[in-house]
């Protein structure tokens, strides 16, 4: 079953090109990815939400991720409340909707 991923972060003042310009190529990197968006959510504000042919795709894709993350790290701000520099959740579709 096909399964999302979202993670939310916050830029600081001044790199959000930056942040943007390191997400430029995750396709190629990222197996399994069948789509990904970077949204816009308020000021400084970004929410990645990405699409898995499924959940284990996802899961393999992890180091990936976490390497893509690694190259952009320095242009984030902590989220505050224990939860670093990213929110993400992740699971398998449960209902498909329109």
């Amino acid at each position: 079953m096909t399964a999302f991923n979202a993670v939310r972060f916050r830029v600081k003042p001044g790199r959000d090109q930056e942040f943007l310009d390191a997400h430029k190529a995750v396709e190629a990197a990222w197996p399994g990815l069948i789509h990904a968006n970077i949204v816009k959510t308020g000021d400084r504000s970004y929410c990645i939400i990405a699409e898995w042919k499924d959940i284990d795709a996802m899961a393999s894709a992890r180091p990936n991720m976490i390497a893509t993350l690694n190259s952009f790290r320095d242009t984030l701000e902590d989220l505050g409340g224990g939860l670093g520099v990213t929110d993400a959740v992740a699971g398998s579709v449960v209902l498909a909707l329109k």
